[in-house]
């Protein structure tokens, strides 16, 4: 794979021409990688393709739900369950360990979520998720129930017991990918329309402070601010124009990881947590980093 090198420090984070293996294809939108550290194996969802994927190395990929509500982003918490933002489907949800399906949230304030794009969960239990209206309009991937009830395309939070859902971002134009810096003290929203990313301090009950800019993204290729993620130095790494920037905790950006085609998400796996894999609208990727990112749950 090729790399942009922008600035001094990114040589410490990648080889010059890292690794880029393509372990699955063949998707329509491909999207929500997590690594699952109990059962080495990567899920993803295929939005339009509506299902989730599992691919274990040495078995291959195998389907898990279809349809899935045109699933998007997912992670694990603190139970080893996996939590779903159900893009059409209107909810947050998860697997139980039955393998039944339980809904997280699916309302704020009496009224129904747009459509929940990407979710992260902290080290208390609360779930964190962007709630942006794309799956209302979006051809290919629209809810059954189309009306917006909800003028916020914001940032919300279930409390670590389940019973509370609460606005912690209310000013954002099209959130979609959200990450915690190592420590959880602050919290990091991208705008897909703006093309920047936002940093927020994190309080110690879970709401967070004014937002402040981070950093903007720039390039002309395909690609916009979607999925995010981080390292266990604090660097951000954003899918954007190119391939996914690699931007240091004080919001310079080092380089470009140039992945082939639209990329749209990425997660950290395998033992030693210094794989990435990179989901685009077709195919999934993996390429290797010198040190490892903040793993899931």
């Amino acid at each position: 794979m090729d790399i942009d090198l922008i600035a001094p420090g990114l040589e410490r984070l990648f080889d010059q021409h890292p690794p880029l293996d393509r372990i699955a294809y063949g998707m329509t939108f491909a999207e929500g990688p997590v690594w699952d550290r109990r059962g080495a194996q990567l899920y993803w969802v295929e939005i339009i393709g509506n299902a989730i994927w599992k691919w274990k190395p040495g078995v291959g990929r195998e389907l898990v739900l279809k349809p899935s509500g045109h699933a998007n982003g997912m992670t694990f918490d603190r139970r080893g369950r996996l939590v779903v933002a159900g893009w059409s489907n209107r909810t947050v949800w998860c697997f139980e360990k039955d393998g039944s399906i339980a809904t997280l949230a699916s309302r704020y304030d009496g009224r129904k979520l747009n459509s929940p794009n990407d979710v992260v969960v902290r080290s208390d239990g609360s779930v964190y998720w962007t709630d942006s209206a794309g799956g209302l309009i979006i051809p290919g991937m629209v809810a059954e129930d189309t009306q917006r009830y909800l003028d916020v395309q914001g940032v919300y939070r279930l409390s670590p017991d389940g019973k509370e859902v609460s606005l912690v971002i209310d000013d954002c134009t099209y959130p979609n990918g959200l990450t915690f810096s190592p420590d959880e003290k602050l919290l990091y929203v991208n705008d897909s329309r703006l093309g920047l990313i936002r940093v927020f301090d994190v309080r110690s009950d879970g709401s967070v402070g004014a937002g402040r800019l981070f950093h903007k993204m720039t390039g002309a290729e395909a690609g916009v601010a979607d999925g995010m993620k981080v390292d266990v130095e604090g660097n951000v790494y954003c899918t954007g124009p190119g391939g996914v920037h690699v931007i240091d905790p004080g919001g310079r950006l080092l380089g470009r990881l140039r992945i082939p085609g639209h990329g749209t998400n990425m997660a950290w796996g395998d033992d030693d947590g210094c794989s990435l894999y990179v989901t685009t609208y077709n195919s999934v990727y993996r390429t290797r980093a010198k040190i490892p990112g903040v793993a899931v749950w």
